[in-house]
């Protein structure tokens, strides 16, 4: 198996897989310093929670498919519904940074950062002669 050609230019996969390798270790290590928590469902003021009231357009969007399969009005419906009840989901998430030490906080992000920079360099040309070296009879030291 040779290992060249990364993004259609001469060497470099196994460079790319390596620097693949290093962003996805620090992209896992990263999140799992991460706790998610699900809050209150509210909309507006006071303890009450209004999640009920988010399912009123999905339910009316099922039950209008349920009665005519092809009613643009039930899918609009529950379309409207299902989005709603996602971005409710994902405005009530609250995400916190676990305690680490600045040591595994550096590490973390040098393995994502160095990754992302293998990655990127891997897809450029390298060794083989190349011209960004310069002419050496430019030089004059023939």
């Amino acid at each position: 198996m040779e290992l060249r050609n990364a993004g259609g230019t001469q060497g470099g996969t196994g460079m790319f897989l390596i620097g693949l390798g290093m962003f996805c270790a620090g992209l896992y290590l990263l999140f799992q310093q991460i706790d998610v928590h699900g809050g209150y469902w509210r909309w507006g003021m006071g303890n009450e929670s209004s999640f009920g009231l988010t399912l009123v357009p999905l339910l009316a969007g099922v039950g209008f498919l349920f009665w005519d399969g092809s009613s643009k009005v039930g899918w609009l419906l529950a379309g409207i519904g299902l989005v709603i009840l996602v971005a409710g989901i994902i405005a009530n998430m609250q995400i916190h940074w676990r305690r680490t030490s600045l040591f595994n906080a550096l590490m973390m992000l040098a393995l994502v950062a160095g990754g992302l920079g293998l990655m990127a360099r891997a897809l450029r040309p390298v060794g083989g002669g190349g011209g960004d070296r310069g002419d050496r009879g430019d030089r004059g030291d023939e």
